[in-house]
């Protein structure tokens, strides 16, 4: 089972982006506080009322994100 669940944090064209790589959820913000707030709040919306097990989840998993920066070079 896992413990995490992996998101991906992104600039879009005009907000910030979180992507969910292990569940079908994505969502936006102005800031990076305002979309981990969010991000958190979507993947509580999901998973209200699944069973965990049954979707590979240990339980209260973490939420374990990535910041995609732009390249140096």
């Amino acid at each position: 089972m896992r413990r995490t669940i992996q998101v991906r944090f992104f600039r879009g064209e005009k907000k910030y982006v979180a992507e969910c790589l292990d569940l079908p959820v994505v969502t936006e913000g102005d800031t990076l506080d305002e979309l981990a707030s969010n991000i958190r709040e979507a993947i509580a919306l999901h998973l209200e009322g699944e069973n965990l097990a049954e979707l590979g989840l240990a339980p209260d998993p973490t939420i374990l994100a990535t910041m995609e920066l732009d390249a140096v070079a």
